[in-house]
């Protein structure tokens, strides 16, 4: 595990190498070849991105999106899932938004569109629902990310900041990042990669991708920096 300072391995079975089976594996394999090529001659334009409608900033991140060039909309429903290259779930209050997800079938509805390619990308509260393990909380969760995160971590809404902090994978100058009653990633596992940490002697884990999930614990949809939402973009164009 990869810690803030501060799975069983997939099973493997054997191709059928004769007959029907042999078949069938080679016409799945062309299919899923064919839609990995169509993905993959998408351009930004192309792509659809949902923004979950429940809570937090939803016309800030729709807007930012429509900035690097995808068509996005609010997101309410398991049917307004479908079609989706890409969804981000913003910030609000993490249990209610839980809650909320279940009340409607959302959350079983994501998490099938995930394992069907969606992108996903949670800031604040959406990093806290796309964990597998929240400190000290049976709250519900999406569970996707293998990461161990608290909540409220940095303090009451008074005590909300911001800072520059380093971000290589989506280039430039450090970025100017929003913590508003914010959590931290504690620990990741294996297939995490940190993206962004605070910096000083803490070194809180605050930005990690596994695959294409994506999750901050800021919320950059409340600068006027469009790098992180274009990195969650080329993310979902396979870059």
């Amino acid at each position: 595990m990869v810690r803030g300072h501060g799975g069983p391995a997939a099973s493997r079975s054997k191709l059928p190498a004769t007959g029907r089976g042999s078949s069938l594996v080679r016409g799945r394999v062309e299919l899923e070849t064919h839609q990995m090529s169509n993905m993959n001659q998408k351009s930004a334009s192309d792509l659809r991105v949902g923004v979950l409608a429940l809570q937090g900033d939803v016309s800030e991140h729709l807007e930012m999106m429509g900035r690097v060039g995808a068509r996005s909309l609010p997101v309410k429903t398991p049917e307004g899932l479908e079609g989706l290259d890409g969804l981000i779930i913003p910030g609000g209050e993490s249990t209610t938004v839980g809650k909320l997800l279940v009340r409607y079938g959302l959350d079983e509805a994501i998490c099938r569109r995930v394992r069907e390619g969606m992108a996903l990308y949670g800031t604040c509260t959406g990093l806290i629902l796309l964990a597998q393990r929240i400190h000290g909380s049976a709250q519900p969760r999406l569970g996707l990310m293998d990461m161990d995160v608290e909540r409220n971590a940095f303090g009451r809404q008074v005590d909300s900041f911001e800072i520059d902090i380093p971000i290589p994978a989506i280039g430039g100058a450090p970025f100017r990042a929003v913590f508003i009653r914010a959590p931290f990633i504690r620990e990741v596992g294996p297939g995490v990669e940190v993206l962004a940490r605070l910096p000083g002697p803490g070194g809180q884990i605050v930005m990690a991708r596994q695959g294409k999930l994506l999750a901050s614990a800021f919320h950059p949809e409340l600068t006027d920096d469009p790098r992180v939402h274009a990195y969650f973009l080329r993310m979902i164009l396979g870059q």
